[in-house]
């Protein structure tokens, strides 16, 4: 069935077809005629999703907004798939435990996630196992300690929606563990940088942060965080919903101010150098 766009949408879309030609900062590196590339640790193709904005299409606006690879995760795991078959050169799939959206707050209490899981894995390659909701203790139940353990048997990042003691509780489990902290756990500044301090092992994305950076101008907090750890952050969208993919193009955008307002070297490692450092080479090596 074709699929059908209310015309508040399709007059978003034209909209963020103009913003894309507006206000981009420069790639240092690339010259003074490239915007800067943007790596996006954050984007979910779920089954609302593909639905409503077919695989083409949504390459489309990823390759709109000017990134250099897109880490996608879906519940179900087939959304994923779909986008890596259409666009292998931009999409790194990354595989969540859910089936549908209703297991977000049940999965880590089901042994058949695993099972699931471990048929993905068998059959498909992926850079991580995420992004998944686990908190507190819950992190040390059976489930979730079999995901840390697949995370390592298949030297796959953990893309981890957690606070700060889940974090914790998954580097118990294996210190050489490599983790994603989703959203930086929507934790202070401080919080974060002591958390990095802690874990050499441990990443942060950006995704649906407002508090780091507004009009164009980064948190004097957020800013030493940067500085500090340069190597250890990357930006995300976060489609956690339809709608959120016609916001890919304005946040790449939105993305580029504030990251210019940091040391260039800074910015590129934040805006794409990290993402593609760490994950970029995986699917080749695989």
């Amino acid at each position: 069935m074709k699929p059908v766009f209310d015309t508040t949408v399709v007059h978003r879309r034209r909209l963020l077809k103009s913003a894309a030609l507006a206000l981009l900062p420069f790639s240092a590196e690339a010259g003074a005629s490239t915007p800067l590339p943007i790596f996006d640790a954050h984007l979910h193709y779920s089954h609302d999703a593909w639905e409503r904005l077919p695989p083409p299409q949504a390459v489309a606006l990823l390759r709109q907004a000017g990134l250099k690879r897109a880490m996608v995760s879906s519940s179900s795991d087939e959304g994923t798939q779909m986008l890596y078959q259409a666009a292998p050169d931009l999409v790194l799939p990354s595989l969540r435990p859910y089936r549908s959206r209703g297991e977000i707050g049940t999965w880590m209490n089901d042994g058949t996630v695993v099972a699931h899981l471990e048929a993905r894995l068998a059959k498909y390659r992926y850079v991580a196992l995420g992004e998944y909701h686990i908190y507190g203790s819950d992190a040390d139940g059976a489930v979730m300690r079999r995901v840390v353990a697949l995370a390592r048997e298949h030297k796959l990042f953990l893309h981890s929606h957690s606070d700060a003691d889940a974090i914790e509780r998954q580097f118990r489990q294996d210190p050489n563990a490599r983790i994603l902290w989703a959203h930086a756990g929507f934790d202070s500044a401080e919080k974060v940088r002591e958390m990095l301090r802690r874990h050499p092992r441990l990443w942060c994305d950006l995704a649906f942060r407002s508090d780091h950076a507004s009009m164009g101008r980064v948190d004097e907090g957020w800013r030493a965080a940067f500085l500090e750890f340069p190597d250890r952050f990357m930006v995300g969208t976060d489609t956690f919903t339809p709608e959120r993919w016609y916001y890919v193009v304005e946040h790449a955008n939105s993305a580029r101010q504030w990251l210019a307002t940091l040391p260039p070297a800074v910015a590129e490692r934040i805006g794409w150098k990290n993402g593609e450092d760490l994950f970029g080479s995986m699917m080749a090596a695989k």
